[in-house]
């Protein structure tokens, strides 16, 4: 039998807020904060019942949901492990060593880009631009950025990553969905 998707009180207390910060009828404005709020409730992915969801939440068709999901790199389409590493892989990073880089976390690793690790820890993906070209190449892992990145530098966050996580990492970390 098939789990009802249905947002917790507190998250759709919040969905509801962020619809109502666009005018009657321009409810599709809140489409990303949404879908950040979905990805975090419904396990840090968003499959296509997730998005139907939100798009009966929204009054639009799911294909809009769809459209928006998948253009942007920070909603994840298909299961990630606890920690999504994104590299940059956008011209200052990748000419600083971006690509040695990917590689690297992914022989260390074993996966290639878009893969997860056999003990669903680790994701690895390659992202377009995170903004800080003067520490490339550099990447992100939920919130915190990590610049100026060297073999050395990877092998340390990655242990320190497998001895203090227990819980996703995610960019719209579960607790913002109590914020006001």
């Amino acid at each position: 039998m098939c789990e009802e998707i249905k947002f917790s009180d507190d998250a759709f207390a919040l969905v509801k807020r962020l619809m109502s910060r666009y005018p009657e009828g321009k409810q599709k404005s809140a489409i990303l904060p949404i879908l950040h709020v979905a990805q975090a409730e419904f396990g840090g992915w968003l499959s296509a019942p997730v998005m139907d969801y939100v798009a009966s939440i929204l009054s639009i068709q799911s294909i809009e949901v769809y459209e928006v999901a998948s253009f942007y790199s920070m909603f994840n389409l298909k299961p990630v492990g606890k920690c999504v590493i994104e590299v940059c892989r956008t011209g200052p990073c990748w000419l600083s060593g971006a690509e040695d880089i990917v590689n690297y976390i992914g022989k260390k690793l074993n996966i290639k880009e878009g893969e997860t690790t056999v003990d669903g820890m680790f994701t690895l993906k390659g992202v377009e631009c995170l903004a800080s070209c003067g520490s490339a190449p550099m990447m992100q892992v939920g919130e915190k950025y990590h610049e100026f990145l060297t073999p050395a530098k990877i092998d340390t966050i990655l242990d320190e990553y497998r001895q203090t996580t227990s819980e996703p990492i995610s960019h719209w970390a579960k607790n913002e969905i109590k914020v006001n």
